[in-house]
């Protein structure tokens, strides 16, 4: 994963030193890039040595559900020129990382073994951000094990008032 960022971080810098002034609209685009480079299908089609730059560049952009600009056109001709179409999603990474650090923003992901209703979201994110001091990007998945409560995660912070972790220290504390 390492190897990765490294690859990928030139990309996005180079993306966010570009588009600093136009980093949402990007991020967009950047994120719709990344999903469909994430394909495995994709990947070993653009990895085939019978298939040309042009045809990936092409099947990508016809691939796509918005029309890509012309600035971020030349950026995926370059990432396919380079061989490096499997980075996209770690670019995106980082270029949502880059923005955030630039705006004093930081993703949120809590992680619920039920859905969150929006009034209940939306008191959770306030007291997120208090606790994390710092806005934050409230994002919510699934995760049936938790059975009950949230995980929390936020870059490399980690809150977990989940019952599977309540469950687990219960478990260290009796076999310690």
């Amino acid at each position: 994963m390492a190897e990765l960022a490294t690859i990928a971080r030139p990309y996005a810098e180079a993306l966010f030193q570009a588009e600093r002034a136009n980093a949402g609209a990007t991020t967009v685009w950047l994120d719709a890039l990344a999903t469909i480079a994430d394909d495995a299908d994709l990947q070993q089609f653009a990895t085939n040595p019978r298939v040309t730059d042009a045809q990936v560049f092409d099947l990508v952009c016809g691939v796509l559900k918005t029309p890509l600009p012309e600035h971020g056109k030349n950026f995926l001709r370059t990432v396919i020129d380079n061989g490096r179409l499997q980075v996209l999603p770690e670019v995106a990474a980082l270029f949502r990382a880059l923005q955030n650090a630039q705006s004093g923003v930081a993703d949120a992901t809590v992680y619920s073994a039920f859905p969150i209703a929006p009034p209940a979201l939306s008191e959770l994110a306030a007291t997120l951000e208090k606790r994390f001091g710092r806005k934050l990007n409230v994002s919510v998945q699934l995760d049936a094990e938790l059975i009950g409560g949230v995980r929390v995660v936020v870059g490399d912070e980690v809150l977990d008032t989940s019952v599977k972790a309540r469950l687990e220290q219960m478990k260290v504390a009796l076999t310690a």
